[in-house]
């Protein structure tokens, strides 16, 4: 950018984009389409990047990959699993897009590769590398799986597969996203020590683990933000070990991150809670977070933590003391009952408004709220789910303290 263009950018930094576009710029020199990209950019970064907004002269690419890129959070996520590597000695990302991860990731390494085949992001990340790392980033410009051939061994190997076919459209399967990781597998393990891939978190990761082999996958990481999932990451070594599974859920205000870790084969059947268990034996109820819903490891949830599932498909569960540490929500349990209209009468006397989700249960939220009269929100939560008896029962609770 020009003198003239950056002035621009510093003054209407706060502007609405919208606005500025619609007023048009007279004032010489300047470069509007630019300039909007930049504040557009740099706005977005404050939400999503945080530390890049805060650093003066970063560049930003046009709306839609400043939307795809990965978040602060998950690069943080990615840089701590990068850098329990053995030897760090080199970092190559195949796919380097704006360069969120690789920037981040390569603060453990002693040089990076930069690899991406659309010049403009290339010209965007050899401009940004220098401002965001002290490690030496090396820019190419070219097909990642070309590159690859040609590479020297490195400790390790990062892609994210674009998840968009030619005609814009979303691919969610492995096979369908570019490039193609699944007949590649072991190539890119003749090339590294490690390699993690990031994958959509709609994927289911066993299937997911299956097309890459499940003898290559060290771990699976389930990540989600905020109690929303963002990311599946696989990480590949060479050398045979017991797969762990790693359910992460990022606190995007603090950074910090509550991660269960369990064995990738260790769920299975759970005994279920009883009716009578449910109303007379629980004072607290626990739904796990998103990564946890996620990656299904329910059996290990309730051998971890010592808490009895509802049943077999609500995926909540019920103690009789207070866990702070679980991951998840927690609730103290104030009644329950059943769908019997004397029964709701009695229980939801005085209550005006309520948060409720339905979990295996023949009702829609919505619905559900019409029927008992209630207004969303407020202090009082309301999980409708169905016991291991068949029966339909409603769980009052409200927020359990820390």
């Amino acid at each position: 950018m020009n003198e003239q263009t950056k002035l621009y950018v510093r003054q209407h930094a706060d502007d609405d984009v919208r606005q500025l576009a619609l007023r048009g710029c007279r004032e010489p020199g300047v470069d509007l389409p630019l300039t909007l990209q930049q504040i557009q950019g740099r706005q977005t970064a404050r939400r999503k990047l945080p530390s890049w907004a805060a650093i003066e002269g970063v560049l930003y690419p046009p709306r839609l990959s400043m939307e795809q890129c990965s978040s602060e959070a998950t690069a943080r996520y990615k840089a701590a699993i990068a850098h329990g590597g053995r030897d760090n000695r080199l970092l190559v990302d195949l796919t380097g897009g704006l360069g969120v991860d690789l920037a981040f990731m390569s603060q453990c390494f002693s040089k990076a590769v930069y690899v991406e085949k659309d010049e403009g992001l290339c010209a965007l990340a050899a401009h940004n590398m220098p401002l965001l790392t002290t490690t030496p980033v090396t820019t190419v410009c070219g097909d990642g799986m070309d590159y690859l051939e040609t590479m020297d061994r490195c400790s390790l190997l990062f892609l994210d597969p674009a998840r968009r076919n030619d005609n814009g459209g979303r691919t969610y399967a492995l096979a369908d996203c570019t490039p193609n990781v699944v007949p590649v597998a072991g190539r890119l393990l003749d090339k590294a020590d490690r390699v993690m891939l990031k994958l959509s978190p709609m994927l289911d990761w066993r299937k997911a683990v299956a097309d890459v082999g499940q003898e290559r996958v060290a771990e699976v990481h389930i990540v989600a933000v905020d109690n929303e999932c963002k990311e599946l990451l696989l990480v590949l070594r060479r050398e045979a070990s017991p797969m762990r599974l790693f359910c992460a859920d990022i606190d995007s205000r603090t950074g910090a991150a509550s991660t269960f870790q369990t064995a990738a084969d260790s769920d299975g059947a759970m005994p279920a809670a009883t009716a009578s268990g449910a109303t007379d034996a629980s004072r607290y109820v626990y739904e796990p977070n998103a990564a946890i819903m996620k990656a299904g490891c329910f059996s290990a949830i309730a051998s971890t933590f010592a808490v009895a599932p509802l049943s077999s498909n609500s995926h909540l569960f019920l103690s009789d003391r207070h866990i702070a540490d679980f991951p998840g929500r927690r609730f103290a349990l104030k009644a329950v009952t059943t769908m019997n209209k004397g029964g709701l009468r009695q229980a939801l006397s005085g209550m005006a408004r309520a948060n409720i989700t339905v979990r295996n249960f023949p009702m829609s939220a919505e619905v559900l709220r019409k029927r008992l009269k209630l207004a969303d929100g407020g202090d009082d939560y309301i999980f409708a789910t169905t016991l291991a008896d068949g029966s339909h029962c409603l769980l009052l609770c409200r927020k359990a303290s820390q």
